[in-house]
């Protein structure tokens, strides 16, 4: 039962990063209609942004705190990312808003590309190590817990009810569900829709970037890689959890993070991804829309 509860707490933890990157797909799908694959790779610049600050900040001032540290990563990386996809939105996703349904999809896939290739040149193709920032360990019995595990929790559960709060009770929550509603109605009843996209595009980048610091001070690494393989995770989360529902991305994300790490602790880790990805066939042949997704009505 102990061990059971280790693993647990383990795929929460990884659950949570996805939840955070799972948001932005979400966002985007449910305000636009288009799947941003370049979500992935913001993801993995928030990582590169937040190593760069902790080497610099590192080899000037010796002995900072970790929590000014982290602090830094943090709104360092959330400004560089939410840079990086305001500048996407406006290059090369809105001129093709109005075009064929495929077409953003290609240019997503390009600018996926694009960043990643970006990476790798700038960066190199070789992992990035960074020393262990957090190292305290606490148990509970034969459970081991983390202090970094806290602080992902913790930051994640922090940060979407913030997040919650302001989709459900600002203005420019409002705003945004009127244009995931009715673009046209809400452009003739004063939103500005241009605007709104934006911001929406700014703030699934802010938290892909909290979640590329987190998984930076989880794994303790990063590569130019990173974008890929989570991203797609992150992706198949929202799916599992019903794309366009914000709820349903952070469950998927969870979900996602549970069934790895159970997956690896009770039987052979080569298929944990197997099993992710048949679970959510499985979830999307008896419920096409997801877990907490609903069904599009068509106003005719």
């Amino acid at each position: 039962m102990e061990y059971f509860v280790q693993q647990l707490f383990n795929g929460l933890t990884l659950g949570s990063i996805y939840g955070l990157v799972a948001i932005g797909y979400t966002m985007v799908y449910g305000i636009i209609g288009m799947i941003n694959f370049a979500h992935g790779d913001i993801f993995m610049l928030g990582g590169f942004a937040a190593l760069i600050v902790f080497l610099v900040l590192t080899s000037i001032f010796a002995g900072l705190p970790v929590a000014i540290l982290l602090l830094a990563m943090l709104v360092v990386a959330m400004l560089m990312t939410s840079l990086w996809n305001w500048t996407i939105e406006r290059v090369a996703y809105r001129p093709l808003r109005g075009s064929f349904r495929l077409a953003p999809l290609i240019t997503a896939i390009g600018m996926s590309i694009v960043l990643s290739n970006f990476i790798q040149v700038t960066q190199g193709p070789r992992n990035k190590p960074i020393p262990p920032m957090v190292s305290s360990v606490y148990q509970f019995g034969n459970i081991s817990v983390s202090l970094k595990q806290i602080i992902i929790i913790v930051i994640t559960a922090v940060l979407l009810t913030i997040f919650w709060y302001i989709v459900n009770r600002t203005a420019l929550g409002r705003a945004q569900r009127a244009t995931e509603q009715d673009r046209k109605m809400a452009a003739l009843l004063g939103v500005n829709v241009d605007q709104t996209i934006s911001i929406t595009f700014v703030m699934g980048a802010a938290l892909a970037a909290v979640a590329g610091t987190m998984y930076l001070m989880y794994y303790g690494v990063a590569s130019f890689a990173d974008g890929f393989t989570p991203g797609v995770k992150a992706f198949t989360a929202a799916v599992l959890g019903g794309i366009g529902s914000l709820p349903g991305a952070v469950f998927g994300g969870l979900l996602i993070g549970l069934i790895e790490s159970l997956w690896s602790a009770y039987f052979t880790i080569a298929y944990k991804d197997v099993a992710t990805f048949a679970i959510l066939a499985f979830v999307l042949i008896f419920k096409p829309t997801g877990i907490l997704g609903r069904p599009e009505v068509e106003k005719v």
